[in-house]
């Protein structure tokens, strides 16, 4: 079991872990300690106990906010994948109906004949200019 050397709030620790896992007890450290080195930033010095619990609560704080905001995106997540599955599965819907009015043929051939009427008077109105 390797052992490795950590600093929290500028004290340094022995600490053994598993075998592959010194670069997670790495991580793990720098955490504690930037909660550590807040703590003595904001206080000053602490008895070295005080010091690891003050930081240590202060990083559990911080991974409950982590988890309850965890928790809601997953909560919304599932709700967004529950609504689009209903989407996919409901019927579509029914394609819209256009009706478009037929004009009756007399009626297209008078409008014609009168079209026809109008520009025959227009052309007479013109030649007597």
């Amino acid at each position: 079991m390797p052992e490795e050397t950590i600093t929290i709030g500028g004290k340094s620790f022995d600490v053994a872990c598993q075998a592959g896992e010194e670069q997670f007890l790495h991580a793990a450290a720098a955490l504690l300690d930037a909660e550590a080195r807040q703590l003595i930033e904001q206080i000053g010095r602490l008895p070295e106990a005080r010091m690891l619990l003050m930081a240590g609560l202060m990083l559990a704080d911080k991974v409950a906010g982590s988890e309850e905001r965890a928790q809601s995106a997953e909560a919304e997540l599932e709700a967004a994948q529950a609504e689009i599955s209903r989407l996919r599965s409901a019927p579509r819907p029914e394609p819209a109906r256009v009706e478009v009015p037929v004009v009756p043929q007399a009626m297209a051939d008078t409008l014609a004949e009168l079209a026809a009427r109008a520009e025959a008077l227009a052309e007479q109105v013109e030649e007597r200019r």
